[in-house]
Formats: C-alpha cells, structure tokens, sequence
C-alpha cells in the first residue's frame, strides 16, 4: 500500500472533533478519504470493511450513484428556498412518500436536520398538544436510564448517560427517567428479545404515583438503544409500556433514529414489535447518511389537535431554516427509490438468523462476557479491565480499524450494525477479525 502523504497531510488544531478524545486521535489519526459499497479507503490506501453503517446511517452502502446525481441536478436547479410561509415541491413529494411508509396513523411530517433535532422537536409537539387539548399542567418528560436522545438540551436532558450529562449544568426541569431494562444476570446471549424483564415498563407506575400522572405529557424510549451499547427490550415490555401510557393520557414517543428505514427487517421498529407510538423520531438512514436530515413522524390526533385557532395563524412556533432543505429532499427521495427497488426495508428479515448465528459463533472468544442480536444489530460485550475500563474496547476498534475492520465502541461494549446490502462473505470477514482482535487483546 502507498505510504501516507506526510507533507500534504492537513493540519488537525482547527477541528474540534465530536465525541472524540482528540488529543489521543490527533496523535494517531484513522483518516477516510473514499467509501464505495461496504468499504472505506483509509488515508494510507488500506480497505475497511464498513462494520457499522457508517454511525448508523449509510444504510444502502456508501456511494451511491442515484443519490450523488439527484444532489446535483437539485443543486443545479433550486439550491435553497425558504421553509418559513414559503415552500418548494420537493419537500412536499418527499413528506407524501415517507407518510406512505411510515408506521401506520403517523403520517404527518415535519423535517428536520438531525437526530437531536428530531427529538428535541418531538418533545416540543408533545408539549404543545398536551397544552392544546387543554391539559396544560402535563409539562413532565420521561426519559430511560441508559437512553440517547442525542445532544440537545432536550434530548440530553431526557437522555440516560451519564457522561453526556455530567458537564453541562442545569439540564431541562421536571425530567425523570424509568429504569434501563439490561439485566445481563438473567439475559445474557440472547438472540432477539431476551425473556426477563417486561415489568421494568411498570416503572411508569412509580412516576405516575410520584408525580401525578397529570404532570406527565411524553415517554420517550429507544425501541432498541443502541448507542449505549445494544439493549434490546424484553418480550412485552413495549407493549406494556404502550398500555400504561395510553391509560394515563400520556403521549408516546419511538427514537427511531437507529432503528428506522430498514435495520430491523421492518421499514421501522414499531412494525417488528407491533407496538404504535404517537410520535416517531427519525434521522440517519432518511438520506442513506449524505446529506443531514431528519424527521418526525406524529399521528393525525397530535396534528389535527394543533390546527386549531384563526386559518392564518402560525399552529406551531418551531422549526429551523434547513427544515425540508432541497438537496435533502433530493438525497432522500433517491434514497427512497434505492430502499424500494432492492428490498432494503425488509432485507435484514432474510439474514437475520444467519447474523445471529454468525455473531453468537463468538461466545467463546477471549473476553467476551454477553452478546445480543436482534434485527440487523449486534452488541459484544467484554470484560471490563478492573483498573481501566473502556481500554480493552478502545483498543479492539484500534486493531480492528488497522487489520481492515470498523466497529464502534462504547464503553466495554462492541456495536455492529453493517449496510442492509452486506452479503456472506461480509459477515464471514468481520466475525473472523473480531475473533482474531479478540484474542490479540490483553
């Protein structure tokens, strides 16, 4: 392989880098510099097998002719328009074609640019429409331990990680979380919803009673949270915390950011577990990751109770000047057509078991204390290091990213979730340099 370009290397002071430790990374940087199909080039001309979607996201693999096409001719054609009592054609064909495969009765659109924008938006419509049908004292969100929502006040604020709450003060008032539901004492390698653990979603009860379920306007849960490290939801756990939030009048709300636009086998995860929120939030794989974008979905009850007062009055006092962005619109039309002509919605159905089967085959590799799959998902947990934990993860993704592999870690946790095109051979090569990193590791 060609050597690195030292002398043309960019400087890397400017760039603070997201969720990164950048000291660490400026002193060996993982630079990408191409990506077609299920790989990436790295900067030094190695290929790494895409192990991850990109962060969730490049869920038709990376490349795409269509998607690169349809940018250009809408760059060329209408590069921006105004979303504020202005619009553009596009963003309503675009808004028509997710409403018809959006979880049935959610089939009202609002755009956004990202995941965290999705969520914190979701949490505003709540609030709105509690205020709305005249239960204005439900102000109270409810989020879940371990829970990402991503990084906005909101979303961090119902979020459940600690780390990325620690630092930043004063978070939004009259937020409380349920319980996470990973119990790896009674669920440990588990293919699909682990057994144990569906009266976790009784939690809500305690709220209720604590609060008053008259405080509560929404429940937001990840279907399955994935970037705390794959915690699937046990058997009836979502159906049971679907059931008490429908007896206390309170709102719903699915983060499908990960889990949306085909990584289960369903176009989302609300069809896999049969379980219908009030609001869906999406993002990631809406434009197969090329332009930012997100979404959310919420049912016709939610937004016909705000279309209320004088016809030229504004119903909603939110959005943002990216919302149904053109190029955006484009990417994800296109996206769309991809997801539709080769099946990608439903295609994890068909490979499955053999992931399962294929990532569980790692059970006795060295260090690895639980794994869980579900949908086209998989979590490897390994034994922490007493005095260093995070290391020995850290360290996996190092030597899996120099021997041709890309995995993302969290904490001790290893999460794989590939393009919806990977094939055999595919899985095949990440198992065996997973177990050959494994028993690399110290």
């Amino acid at each position: 392989m060609p050597a690195p370009d030292i002398a043309n290397a960019p400087r890397m002071d400017a760039y603070w880098m997201p969720f990164t430790a950048n000291r660490q990374f400026k002193a060996a940087p993982r630079l990408l510099v191409r990506a077609e199909g299920m790989f990436y080039t790295a900067e030094d001309g190695h290929e790494v097998l895409d192990g991850t979607a990109g962060l969730w996201c490049v869920n038709a693999g990376h490349g795409r002719h269509r998607i690169a096409e349809a940018v250009r001719h809408q760059l060329a054609t209408l590069d921006f328009a105004p979303a504020f009592q202005m619009g553009h054609p596009i963003a309503f064909e675009f808004a028509e074609r997710l409403a018809a495969i959006a979880p049935a009765g959610l089939d009202r659109v609002f755009f956004t640019n990202s995941g965290s924008e999705s969520v914190d938006t979701a949490l505003k419509i709540a609030l709105a429409y509690q205020r709305a049908i005249g239960q204005g004292t439900r102000t109270r969100l409810i989020g879940r331990e371990r829970g990402y929502h991503g990084v906005g006040f909101g979303g961090m604020s119902v979020g459940g990680i600690g780390n990325n709450r620690r630092a930043f003060g004063a978070q939004l008032p009259g937020v409380d979380h349920l319980r996470h539901t990973h119990d790896l004492s009674r669920n440990a390698f588990v293919r699909g919803q682990p057994e144990h653990g569906a009266e976790l979603a009784d939690d809500l009860e305690r709220l209720v009673a604590l609060h008053g379920a008259d405080t509560i306007a929404a429940v937001i849960v990840e279907p399955v949270a994935g970037s705390t490290g794959v915690l699937i939801p046990p058997k009836h756990y979502l159906e049971r915390l679907r059931a008490l939030c429908s007896r206390h009048g309170i709102l719903l709300i699915f983060d499908e950011v990960i889990t949306g636009f085909g990584r289960m086998g369903t176009p989302f995860a609300t069809g896999y577990f049969g379980v219908a929120p009030d609001l869906v939030t999406t993002a990631k794989g809406l434009t197969n990751g090329t332009v930012p974008m997100g979404a959310v979905f919420t049912s016709r009850a939610v937004h016909d109770a705000l279309m209320i007062g004088p016809s030229g009055a504004i119903e909603l006092f939110h959005g943002y000047t990216y919302s149904g962005h053109p190029l955006a619109c484009a990417a994800g039309l296109a996206t769309l057509d991809i997801y539709a002509e080769e099946g990608l919605l439903t295609r994890a159905a068909s490979i499955e078991a053999q992931w399962h089967a294929a990532l569980h085959g790692l059970r006795d590799a060295r260090h690895v204390i639980d794994i869980r799959t579900i949908g086209l998902i998989a979590g490897i947990e390994l034994e922490p290091r007493q005095t260093a934990p995070g290391a020995r993860a850290y360290e996996l993704f190092v030597d899996c990213f120099d021997k041709g592999l890309l995995v993302r870690v969290t904490g001790d946790i290893v999460a794989l979730s590939p393009p919806l095109i990977v094939e055999t051979s595919h899985i095949d090569r990440m198992v065996a340099t997973l177990r050959a990193a494994l028993a690399r590791l110290e």
